[in-house]
């Protein structure tokens, strides 16, 4: 498997009318996570997606999903 895991946390965010501060706040992390988790350069551990998807009332298979293998 490669490439990066694809996001749509910041669609859900928006469509929920938070901040990148005002989830960071929620979830009990910095802002900068939450940008560098939108932007692909960091993947939440198992607990953060968890909390993330708690915090915008979905699930993490919403907000993360694996690239298409192309093998």
């Amino acid at each position: 498997m490669s490439g990066k895991l694809i996001t749509h946390l910041r669609a859900h965010r928006t469509k929920a009318g938070m901040t990148q501060a005002d989830l960071a706040a929620a979830a009990g992390v910095s802002r900068k996570t939450i940008n560098t988790i939108e932007n692909g350069v960091f993947t939440p551990s198992t607990y953060l997606a968890l909390t993330l998807a708690e915090e915008l009332e979905c699930s993490v298979h919403d907000l993360f999903e694996l690239p298409d293998d192309p093998n």
